[in-house]
């Protein structure tokens, strides 16, 4: 089965293809379709925001297509910057600026600065949704370590390691993310709802 992955984040691209492996499916880039822009996310959900993308990319390119919407969530700030991770600091604001921005906002708090990583995937094929989410337990640490992964990775220290998500070498990382828990799930459900029967 041909599945269209619909990000344009070369870095997740990656993610996701390495957890999608399998002989039954093979996924597509989308900029092997190159007038399709980046899909505006005005869900307030992950959920909701993974949904339009992936029936927008289906509607686009006429193949089934999976998406995702995934972010930080913060116990402190009552879930933000959530559905608003990847442009937390302005529409146009990078991974140094999102940072800088969290990192003055939680330092009115008291350590530890506790939350999770969250990932809504879900796959379209104009018949039927799936969908399975994944999270990734943690806290925010006040200075950056590693320089893997991206988005809150050099800050973020997942339960139980001693190590952020941007010390990680990559296969580390994809074995416990929050994006690694929702595409493993979701791909289960692709092959025992759709490609087994």
């Amino acid at each position: 089965m041909k599945i269209v992955i619909a990000t344009n984040n070369k870095k997740k691209l990656a993610e996701i293809q390495a957890i999608m492996q399998d002989e039954r499916i093979e996924l597509i880039s989308l900029d092997r379709f190159p007038g399709i822009k980046d899909i505006p996310e005005t869900g307030t959900t992950f959920r909701e925001n993974a949904v339009i993308k992936a029936k927008a990319v289906y509607s686009k390119t006429g193949f089934p297509a999976i998406a995702d919407d995934s972010g930080i969530a913060l116990d402190q700030l009552d879930g933000r910057p959530g559905v608003y991770s990847a442009r937390y600091a302005g529409k146009d604001a990078d991974d140094r600026k999102n940072n800088a921005k969290l990192q003055e906002e939680l330092s009115a708090f008291p350590e530890p600065h506790t939350g999770r990583y969250i990932c809504a995937a879900v796959f379209y094929d104009g018949a039927r949704l799936i969908a399975s989410e994944g999270k990734l337990e943690g806290r925010i640490l006040t200075a950056p370590r590693g320089n893997n992964g991206f988005g809150y990775d050099p800050y973020f220290l997942p339960d139980g390691y001693t190590i952020t998500t941007a010390e990680m070498d990559p296969a580390e990382k994809n074995r416990i993310s929050h994006r690694y828990h929702a595409f493993q799930s979701l791909k289960e459900k692709i092959v025992n709802e759709i490609l087994t029967k």
